[in-house]
């Protein structure tokens, strides 16, 4: 392939390229998003024990995405602005680095799986029917999670280099699997043994592992704008700085939602643990809604950080607005399936009279933060993809740890769980305004100067 060839990035109209690229994505976490709601449905079959179970071990795997999503975010935005300059061998080494990371990565998650989910769970409850499904769920999806980051590796590779069609197959593939085998692990169905709460952390595994097996094959065999071989797997020193400069941001936002959530269980569980349960059903609901508008945010990365190293602003900004007017439009669906059918979204998971009472109005108050949010994720994608991931960082700091979690907490004084739910639009909010201020700084200081000289990385604002 001549590597001088412009890269479709560069040239296809800016909607059109918008949309081939995120609508794979937008599917395939939307097929993700239908097997973390199935999985639950089929736990919430066991009992509400098991529910509250899998709902109080969101942290740890928030935590994990967080990981590989921060990690892969620094690659894939390294990746591509070295292809938009034409740099062959730093968009290798970018690949290579990103593997031996991803390596490492779960290795520190083996260990989590072996030494802390016990104790991690005695820290929420001491119910033992509680801590029992939950370790033996939480063990077994970190022990196994190298399928976990070879997925979100590979899959990131091909993003990177505007292969998205192909990440719809792994991640729908993986998603088919784990939807198939969670009634037969979970039951016992097909003549094999019923291991309840277990066995939904099976079929999840077994799902990421197939699925980074399938996106490791595309890549050595579709890829060909970047070449990787085993004898290259190394660590470069300048690589991974530029990796983590851009992806700790990332990482930090999305480990203060694993903070956040532990946070919000306490505060819910000393209601009552049907509350806990409510929450962690809103998370997987929710999905629906935001994982489409998260598909669109992994196509635009690649677009918005290749034109930034093409010097290309006028494809940038057209990018930019077009990600917020579909994103926006998505948060607004979202807004009106929540508030008009909550008792339905609900009985999905065998919810108790107690159940609902507490889910309804939770459902229906989160939900007015819907919109606010489209627009701040967006904005944030151009933060990191301009370099400027430590914007994105300080507003979910905010959001989440300096206004979220001390809402709800005071709201939760007055006695009654439903004015915690209020914390949710006072937060995003306050995420909000901060957006559009630093949308303005980075417009005035990086932005508007797109093109009129040549850009070195990524650069502060």
């Amino acid at each position: 392939m001549e590597q001088t060839k412009e890269n479709k990035m560069g040239t296809m109209p800016v909607n059109k390229l918008l949309i081939s690229m995120s609508l794979p994505m937008m599917v395939s976490m939307l097929v993700q998003a239908l097997y973390n709601v199935v999985d639950s449905i089929f736990v919430s079959r066991v009992n509400e024990a098991a529910l509250t179970a899998v709902s109080l071990a969101f942290p740890i795997q928030t935590l994990m995405i967080a990981v590989a999503g921060g990690t892969c975010v620094g690659i894939n935005a390294v990746l591509s602005k070295a292809l938009g300059e034409k740099e062959q061998e730093r968009a290798n080494d970018a690949a290579a680095s990103g593997i031996v990371l991803m390596a490492i990565s779960y290795l520190l998650f083996l260990l989590i799986g072996i030494f802390v989910t016990k104790g991690f769970y005695l820290s929420q409850t001491k119910d033992e029917q509680i801590v029992q499904y939950g370790v033996e769920y939480l063990s077994i999806a970190c022990c196994c999670s190298f399928g976990l980051f070879a997925q979100f590796v590979f899959e990131r590779l091909l993003q990177s280099t505007g292969r998205t069609f192909y990440i719809m197959i792994t991640q729908g593939t993986g998603a088919i699997i784990n939807i198939i085998l969670d009634p037969i692990f979970i039951f016992g169905l097909c003549g094999m043994p019923r291991m309840g709460v277990a066995g939904a952390a099976v079929a999840t595994v077994t799902g990421q592992i197939i699925a980074g097996m399938i996106a490791f094959l595309i890549n050595s065999k579709k890829n060909d704008d970047i070449q990787i071989s085993i004898r290259k797997l190394r660590l470069r020193g300048d690589i991974v700085g530029q990796i983590y400069k851009i992806g700790v941001p990332s990482m930090i936002m999305q480990a203060i939602g694993s903070v956040m959530t532990y946070g919000m269980n306490l505060i819910l569980i000393s209601f009552t643990s049907t509350a806990t349960a409510v929450f962690g059903v809103y998370f997987k609901l929710q999905s629906f809604i935001f994982m489409p508008v998260f598909g669109m945010n992994n196509g635009l990365v690649p677009i918005l950080a290749y034109n930034y190293g093409a010097g290309r602003r006028d494809r940038f900004v057209q990018a930019l607005k077009c990600g917020i007017f579909y994103a926006v439009g998505i948060m607004a669906v979202g807004v009106v399936i929540f508030q008009s059918i909550p008792h339905v979204l609900l009985g999905f998971f065998e919810a108790s009279e107690e159940m609902l009472a507490i889910g309804v109005p939770a459902l229906r108050t989160i939900s007015l933060c819907f919109v606010m949010a489209g627009f701040s994720i967006i904005c944030g994608t151009s933060f990191q993809a301009l370099g400027n991931a430590v914007y994105s960082m300080l507003i979910s700091i905010a959001r989440q740890l300096l206004v979220l979690l001390p809402a709800a907490y005071l709201l939760s004084l007055a006695g009654n769980v439903d004015y915690v739910w209020w914390s949710f639009p006072i937060a995003e909010l306050v995420s909000l305004m901060m957006t559009v201020f630093f949308l303005i700084r980075i417009n005035r200081k990086v932005i508007r100067h797109i093109g009129e000289e040549v850009q070195s990385m990524p650069g502060q604002a």
